[in-house]
């Protein structure tokens, strides 16, 4: 035990991912009778650590252009639609204290899988898709073993040629502890 040390450092302590579908319900000022296409744009989200989940909030545009009056006119309507996914964390470790960071990343930014018109006939149905990768950076301990001062690596001297000149070299050894610190990986 006397030749392990720990480091305390920040590293990913926590992830979670998830997948959402989402079916929205659009109310355009005409009757559609075909829908030409659907986009989604202008995506801003924000994350937020709560307990043992990350909740990630935000809201996106879509935009539908479709047609109305028998086929014979086109218009573009816009919604902003506003989300909230809760994402389960899995650690790997026990929990750390609560001075953690939140990073979330969109793995799949919000888009139309699907647009028809609902069967009603005045709505336009929307399923919009997104995916976000989140992960927790926090405090964690790293244990390294540390060898004794006299280990000193193998040096490998090539024979050196005899010169009239001589030079003399001194070499100083710091009294300072040299540490070496082999790899190990924890899971």
């Amino acid at each position: 035990m006397k030749r392990l040390r720990q480091i305390v450092t920040k590293a990913v302590i926590a992830k979670g991912k998830k997948r959402t579908e989402q079916e929205e319900l659009l109310k355009p000022p005409n009757t559609p009778t075909n829908i030409l296409g659907c986009w989604v744009i202008n995506h801003q989200y924000q994350a937020k650590k709560v307990g043992n989940f990350v909740d990630v909030s935000g809201k996106f545009d879509v935009n539908v252009w479709y047609a109305y009056n028998n086929h014979s006119k086109t218009a573009v309507y816009t919604e902003t639609i506003a989300y909230r996914d809760r994402i389960k964390l899995h650690y790997r470790d026990d929990e750390v204290g609560d001075s953690n960071d939140v990073h979330a990343r969109v793995i799949q930014q919000p888009n139309c899988i699907e647009a028809v018109i609902a069967p009603c006939g005045e709505k336009i149905k929307v399923l919009v898709e997104r995916e976000f990768l989140v992960e927790v950076v926090g405090e964690t301990k790293v244990c390294i073993h540390v060898h004794p001062l006299d280990f000193e690596e193998e040096w490998s001297f090539g024979d050196e040629s005899t010169s009239s000149s001589s030079s003399s070299s001194s070499s100083s050894s710091s009294s300072s502890e040299k540490h070496i610190i082999e790899s190990s990986s924890f899971d």
